[in-house]
């Protein structure tokens, strides 16, 4: 087996798999992934200390009628979503200037509508928590895989 060397060995990592209502955090070289069906990810990170963390948040709507999301769920989200943040802020207490790409991926079937509410509180709870958003990226279709390095801020997905 060849060494490696320069960047082939700095980009050798961990790979840590994010479950759905789920999120990890991390610093150093390693790899968040998930796989996003009807769902949103939050991509958190500070690229100067190598930190970051990937929230996924599912968007399942529970009735065949168009609905809102319930305050229960919004309150779940958003604590899971706190949570995340603090755990970050304690793993890399020297990060200053937290960015954050969220992510949305609804199936064929989706309502848009809770998404969108989601997303809404989401972005809006990041930007009291003085996180800088990036562009969000949202796609509708089959479900899609998110890789997300936080030491780079780097987010790949594909179907």
């Amino acid at each position: 087996m060849p060494l490696r060397e320069g960047i082939q060995l700095r980009m050798e990592n961990r790979e840590v798999h994010v479950a759905p209502d789920r999120f990890e955090v991390t610093s150093g070289e390693a790899l968040l992934i998930t796989e996003l069906s009807s769902a949103i990810a939050v991509c958190v990170f500070d690229a100067a200390e190598e930190a970051g963390a990937l929230l996924h948040l599912r968007c399942v709507v529970r009735s065949s009628k168009p609905a809102d999301v319930t305050d229960t769920t919004l309150a779940t989200e958003l604590l899971l979503l706190d949570r995340c943040l603090q755990s970050l802020r304690e793993m890399a207490p020297a990060a200053r200037h937290l960015q954050a790409r969220i992510v949305v991926q609804l199936s064929e079937t989706a309502q848009e509508r809770p998404a969108q509410t989601v997303v809404a509180m989401v972005k809006h709870f990041l930007e009291d928590a003085g996180v800088e958003l990036l562009p969000e990226d949202v796609a509708a279709g089959p479900k899609r895989t998110l890789r997300f390095r936080p030491s780079m801020g780097w987010v790949h997905t594909r179907a």
